[in-house]
């Protein structure tokens, strides 16, 4: 028997299914909510309590730390998988057969050409632009290139827009960070894996030899591959309703490329080393900023603490944190700005006042400090985000435009004033 919730409005009743997810999740469905009460809606600012859409690409709980892309955890994706099978996973729902992977991995390949024309646009910016403006900019030009609308119901049209974003995405990443830099821009090299390949388009200089690191390699893996999918945040939710209108996968991923620039969401990286740079600038003292985050009348935060979603430790935090040690005692750094970040770890994985709050440090603390080890400069953080979020934005984009969503269009509660006469301008 399907369960009912009852609402009451005025002694008048109104009965309404409550729809039960795979994961023993319940939404209350009240799509019929206004027009059978006559006008009556909801308000749920941020949308904290509504769901949106049925979804079958993400589950996360958030009391449990768990994550899982279409069934399997976060901890065997990032330790067995690569990141071009989490992208097949995540948009077509299964993990790929070799002869799938292979097949998936050349017709990426033969898509990465970016048009030449490209360059004149990307030209067109100051060096002071920040990279994620550039890159939505660049990524809404695609359309110009690409002009035929696809056809969502087939399945060659389809397939044909997703692995050209996915060729060409990276490309356009690297080139942003390459022209802040004054470096030729690059078009990697087909014969290297994906990830490899990314990591040369950013870093390959004119007049060396390209050396892979095989433990710089599997962090930027890693990274990509936690930052995939995290269900209905920000930006996937931006990427869901614009292409709810019909727009192309191009356009709709543009839009989320801009609601992910927001330090909310993934500009947190960013603001991590932000936060550790003023600490150095003030003496590298990390006992006094943990003092300070502790008083509740000093308006200081720690970036990179705790989680809006996760009320427990951050299941993506857990598996790049191992990374990011490897790859700081790979490189050897000596960082003054590392040393803090580190010093600051340690206390709140230990102090009372961080483990009875639940205060840990996430993922985007971690993968902040990788990228700074790495040489990636701060505000190419987000674009890295953006580049491993690419996956889910597509997948989320397709299963939208499978099912037939209708166009997103909130209803609201005015407050504003009723109605007035106009009056002409002497009155006024």
């Amino acid at each position: 028997m399907s369960k009912i919730a009852t609402l009451e409005i005025d002694g008048n009743k109104y009965e309404f299914p409550i729809i039960e997810g795979t994961e023993n999740e319940f939404g209350i469905d009240i799509k019929a909510l206004r027009g059978s009460t006559g006008g009556v809606t909801t308000i749920d600012p941020g949308y904290k309590n509504t769901g949106s859409c049925e979804s079958a690409i993400t589950f996360l709980d958030g009391e449990k730390g768990i994550l899982r892309y279409r069934g399997y955890s976060i901890e065997e994706l990032a330790e067995k998988a690569d990141f071009l099978e989490v992208c097949y996973l995540l948009i077509f729902g299964e993990l790929p057969t070799a002869e799938q992977l292979e097949k998936f991995d050349k017709d990426i390949k033969e898509e990465s050409h970016v048009d030449e024309d490209m360059k004149k646009i990307l030209d067109g910016f100051p060096k002071s632009a920040h990279p994620m403006g550039v890159l939505s900019s660049l990524t809404s030009a695609l359309i110009a290139f690409n002009p035929g609308s696809v056809d969502v119901d087939s399945e060659e049209e389809m397939y044909g827009a997703i692995v050209k974003i996915l060729a060409k995405f990276p490309v356009l990443a690297a080139w942003t960070m390459r022209k802040r830099k004054s470096l030729p821009l690059d078009y990697g090299d087909n014969s290297l894996g994906y990830v490899e390949n990314l990591h040369k388009m950013m870093f390959a200089r004119p007049n060396q030899s390209y050396v892979a690191d095989k433990i710089v390699n599997d962090a930027l893996d890693k990274l990509l591959i936690l930052h995939a999918d995290h269900e209905q945040n920000c930006s996937t939710s931006t990427v869901r309703i614009v292409g709810s209108s019909h727009a192309g996968l191009f356009a709709s991923l543009s839009a989320g490329i801009s609601a992910l620039w927001g330090p909310l969401h993934g500009g947190a990286n960013q603001a991590v080393i932000e936060m550790l740079e003023a600490i150095k600038a003030d003496g590298g003292d990390t006992a006094k900023y943990i003092a300070k985050a502790k008083d509740k009348n000093d308006p200081f935060r720690l970036m990179g603490f705790g989680h809006r979603v996760y009320k427990n430790f951050d299941p993506r935090a857990k598996i790049i944190k191992k990374s990011a040690e490897e790859v700081l005692g790979s490189l050897g750094i000596e960082d003054p700005v590392l040393d803090i970040a580190k010093g600051l770890a340690e206390v709140a994985l230990k102090d009372e006042y961080f483990v009875k709050r639940k205060l840990y440090p996430n993922v985007d603390f971690y993968s902040g400090i990788i990228y700074r080890a790495l040489g990636i400069p701060t505000e190419m953080f987000t674009v890295m985000f953006a580049l491993g979020r690419l996956p889910g934005w597509i997948a989320q984009w397709r299963e939208m435009r499978l099912r037939k969503e209708p166009i997103g269009r909130p209803r609201q509660i005015y407050i504003g004033e009723n109605y007035r006469a106009f009056k002409s301008i002497s009155e006024r």
